[in-house]
């Protein structure tokens, strides 16, 4: 096996991770819903809150953001300004795939600058037991959420890495539908 073809797998393989936690994302947010329904109802037909939503809001979308990040990554769908490189993809190609190769590496550096950032911070809350909330109505430990952070910005620095070794950053213009 040639070593294009090996990094093609091995991007397939980050690739079929990042769908997974891009599904565990899907399902924190489905079970968000149901916590901020069973809120709504318990306040209105019981009188009685489910006491600690706001902590479990809070800790909800740090998940859902940090689950889903890699695979919006993977298919190329981050909010970025590409204006430039489609330009620069009609006139010159090589030149638009080597600036997009560059974006990507550099995208790739900061990735793995978050996780030499959280890496001291998850370990420090994996050992000290720290939690967030209130007590007595709801607290959680703060290390599963240092850790999906670093599990996923880990993810998100390699998949870049991939995308700029491979190569396979598409430049082209898009066009939205009349009226969209």
């Amino acid at each position: 096996m040639s070593g294009q073809a090996a990094l093609v797998r091995a991007s397939a393989l980050l690739g079929r991770i990042s769908q997974i936690a891009n599904a565990i994302g899907t399902l924190v947010v489905l079970g968000l819903v149901l916590i901020v329904n069973f809120d709504v109802i318990a306040r209105g037909v019981f009188n009685a809150p489910f006491r600690g939503a706001v902590e479990v809001v809070q800790f909800s979308m740090v998940l859902i953001v940090f689950l889903q990040l890699p695979d919006v990554i993977r298919v190329n769908r981050l909010t970025r300004s590409d204006g430039l490189l489609a330009v620069l993809g009609d006139r010159y190609p090589w030149l638009a795939g080597l600036m997009a190769q560059i974006i990507d590496l550099v995208s790739a550096i900061f990735m793995g600058l978050i996780v030499l950032t959280v890496w001291p911070d998850f370990i420090e809350n994996w050992e000290s037991g720290d939690y967030f909330g209130t007590p007595g109505i709801f607290t959680a430990p703060w290390w599963p959420v240092k850790l999906v952070i670093l599990m996923s910005a880990g993810l998100c620095c390699l998949i870049w890495l991939f995308k700029a070794a491979i190569g396979n950053r598409s430049t082209e213009y898009v066009h939205l539908a009349e009226g969209e």
